[in-house]
C-alpha cells in the first residue's frame, strides 16, 4: 500500500487529522492483510510466504517512517509559527487577535 500523494497541510488541523487517517490504512487493516499475504495450505507451494511477509513488513516500515517524518515536520512548522507568535506578543502586549492566533497555535502543538 503507498503512502498518500501530496504533503500534509499542517495549517488545517482537521485536513491533516485525515491525511494520517488515510496513512493508517494499512495499520487498521493489519489483520486483512495478514490473511491475504500468508498463503493457505493449498497456495502454499505457489507464493513465498517468507517473501511476502518481508514485503507486508516493508510496507509498514516504510509507512510508519512517513508518518513520523510528517507528524515531526507539522510539529517543527507550528512550532516555529509559535516562538515567532511569542515574538510579537512581546512587542505588542495589547493584541487580542494576536493573543488569539497565538493560543491556537499552542492548542495545535
Amino acid at each position: 500500500m503507498a503512502a498518500p500523494s501530496g504533503a500534509a497541510n499542517c495549517e488545517d488541523f482537521a485536513e491533516f487529522q485525515e491525511f494520517l487517517r488515510v496513512m493508517r490504512t494499512i495499520d487498521d487493516r493489519i489483520v486483512h492483510e495478514l490473511n491475504t499475504t500468508i498463503p493457505t495450505a493449498s497456495f502454499a507451494g505457489k507464493i513465498d510466504a517468507s517473501q511476502t511477509c518481508k514485503e507486508l513488513y516493508q510496507s509498514l516500515m516504510d509507512m510508519h517512517t512517513s508518518r513520523e517524518r510528517i507528524i515531526k515536520n507539522c510539529i517543527a512548522q507550528t512550532s516555529s509559527a509559535v516562538k515567532t507568535l511569542r515574538e510579537e506578543r512581546e512587542k505588542a502586549q495589547d493584541d487580542v487577535a494576536l493573543l488569539k492566533q497565538l493560543r491556537k497555535e499552542q492548542t495545535k502543538v
